[in-house]
């Protein structure tokens, strides 16, 4: 078992079930060696691919025996229980008894590859267990590849690799969710729906539990000293080093005081370290007297409510919110902390899809203003051209993105991306920081000061942008739009900046555009777009999340992905195959949600 460092329990595992023709004398030892080969091709495969967000290699374990019947497979799936495997993958090159060898928890993500194979049929056993999976109301993922092989290869041709890991990737973020927190800190901000918590969203869908606490929470703390002291000074070092402070654009009757501003500093550093420690607890708290506050609340993810009822007295949660969101601190290099801005528990889920997925920060935004070409052209002048030149969505928000979305890490060919927290450099961090500058808050939106980070993001990075809704009478949703940052010139985004508040962080996305439906064109993404915020994760992950989605049974109502990646477990296409949309509707329907 591997325990988890940050939150409590252990790493979620991957269980691989060879299953094999239970035929004895002659069948059975005929395929033993060939079907256990294939187990162990594919734990290769998985722990060369797929990281926990500690960076280390994914866990992956092989049932003792290869499964022909009920019995091997209850002792299968006896030794994953007790190994704490939360995905199953049946591996397979011949013919086996479907419903005797097949994986019955309905809670654990299931795939099957059925080896193609001429002299086995390995495909038999897949359509045939399959059907059984259906049949009981499982759903499990089928892979089949396009190319006949020879008996006996072991060797993963590219088409099964791409979906097995696709699998793997979703199935184990559904399993690191499960029994995990979302923390509520404050209730409602401003009366945005998605800070409206649903527990049964949260209880049904994920796995997960929900927590709450009051944002006099933090003053408590903070008065009565219930943090690390000895970190604080060194945050505090650390910012006075690395933070700079920009331009303050308040006029001179609302700009905060020398001393005002510098109370703001400790103020958002110790908000930073409170939350951390309301997450997932801090030992050296009870050394102080503090066991309860000691033991947080195994959250994998928080919101802030921040505006307005701390906002108009109190710094803002800014600063806290974008170095908690990034992949470092004043401690250096280490996995993020997701946490929502306003409270948005939808936009909290939606990073944290796209963090499971990639293990690589998520930047928090509003989907701002879509510029269309024209009125580009007619406010500065400037023809937008390259992958601009139908129109930019202006991603924007409080100052609360993370750092990593400067676009100061660079790969070893310079280009510009948003690594895991495990390969992040020192002149990473370094470019991020410089990118960056902290601006005094503007006290027309808060009264109590402290500081936005402001930053450009580097173009042209492939980017996918996401966001859970929830609609009555039909449930959860998800959107996906994949596409690129994209630069346009520096005095074109100045005019176009500072039309809104200056003092905070932009992206310029821009979709990939299929020329219909929702992406017929970037004003069309925009209009579709369900809610004023989204999550913008690195890379191009739209086929990820629809699998991802489709094991919690959320159907996608929006999406640029190309069809021949969408990969959903076979009993979609018993909803339909010609409409896929309209199938993953119905079908996410009928299932329900898996933890119901």
């Amino acid at each position: 078992m591997t325990k988890d460092p940050r939150f409590i329990g252990e790493l979620p595992k991957i269980g691989i079930r060879p299953t094999i023709d239970g035929r004895r004398k002659g069948v059975r030892e005929s395929l033993e060696e060939t079907t256990m080969n294939l187990a162990k091709s594919v734990s290769d495969l998985l722990q060369a691919n797929i990281f926990y967000y500690t960076g280390k290699p994914v866990d992956v374990v092989i049932a003792d025996t290869c499964i022909g019947g009920v019995a091997e497979s209850a002792k299968a799936a006896e030794k994953f229980k007790q190994e704490g495997v939360g995905v199953s993958i049946t591996v397979t090159p011949c013919w086996c008894y479907g419903a005797e060898t097949m994986d019955m928890d309905p809670h654990t993500p299931k795939a099957v590859w059925g080896f193609n194979g001429t002299e086995r049929p390995g495909a038999v056993y897949l359509a045939a267990v399959l059907a059984a999976y259906n049949q009981k109301g499982l759903p499990a993922f089928g892979i089949y590849g396009k190319d006949v092989q020879d008996a006996g290869d072991t060797e993963i041709p590219a088409d099964v690799q791409e979906k097995l890991l696709r699998f793997a990737k979703a199935g184990l973020s559904v399993a690191m969710m499960r029994n995990k927190s979302y923390l509520a800190m404050g209730s409602v901000s401003m009366g945005i729906a998605g800070s409206n918590v649903q527990d049964e969203f949260f209880q049904d869908y994920l796995g997960m539990r929900n927590e709450y606490i009051d944002m006099t929470e933090f003053i408590r703390r903070m008065e009565e000293e219930i943090y690390d002291e000895d970190e604080f000074e060194i945050a505090l070092a650390w910012v006075k080093e690395n933070c700079t402070q920009g331009m303050d654009n308040n006029p001179d009757e609302k700009a905060r005081t020398a001393k005002q501003l510098e109370e703001d500093w400790k103020t958002s550093i110790k908000m930073a370290l409170i939350t951390k420690d309301l997450m997932i607890g801090n030992e050296k708290l009870a050394a102080k007297g503090f066991e309860e506050e000691a033991l947080g609340r195994n959250a994998i993810i928080s919101g802030f409510q921040g505006q307005r009822q701390w906002t108009d007295y109190m710094p803002n949660g800014d600063f806290m919110e974008a170095i908690l969101n990034t992949s470092f601190d004043w401690n250096g290099k280490r996995a993020p902390f997701l946490v929502a801005t306003e409270n948005d528990s939808l936009n909290a889920v939606s990073m944290l899809f796209g963090y499971l997925l990639t293990n690589r920060a998520q930047l928090f935004a509003d989907v701002r203003t879509y510029w269309s070409p024209d009125a580009v052209n007619r406010v500065t002048g400037h023809e937008l051209t390259g992958k601009a030149e139908k129109g930019i969505i202006h991603l924007l928000n409080s100052g609360a993105a993370t750092l990593d979305g400067t676009g100061g890490h660079k790969d070893d060919n310079g280009n510009t991306v948003i690594k895991p927290f495990y390969e992040v450099t020192d002149k990473d961090i370094e470019r991020s920081l410089s990118a960056t500058s902290w601006r005094p808050a503007n006290t027309e939106y808060f009264r109590g000061g402290g500081y936005s980070s402001n930053f450009l993001t580097e173009g042209e990075m492939p980017v996918t942008i996401s966001r859970i809704n929830i609609v009555k009478g039909l449930g959860p949703v998800l959107q996906i739009a994949e596409g690129y940052t994209v630069d346009i010139p520096k005095e074109v985004h100045q005019q176009l900046d500072a039309r809104t508040d200056s003092t905070w962080p932009t992206t310029w996305f821009v979709p990939n555009l299929t020329g219909k439906g929702a992406f017929t064109d970037v004003y069309s993404v925009m209009n579709n777009w369900g809610a004023n915020h989204c999550s913008m994760s690195y890379g191009h992950i739209g086929a990820d999340l629809i699998s991802l989605a489709s094991l919690l049974r959320i159907p996608v109502n929006m999406h640029n992905v190309s069809e021949e990646k969408v990969f959903r477990p076979d009993a979609w296409s018993m909803f339909g195959t010609q409409d896929k949309e309209a199938a993953d509707y119905r079908a996410c329907q009928n299932f329900g949600p898996i933890y119901k």
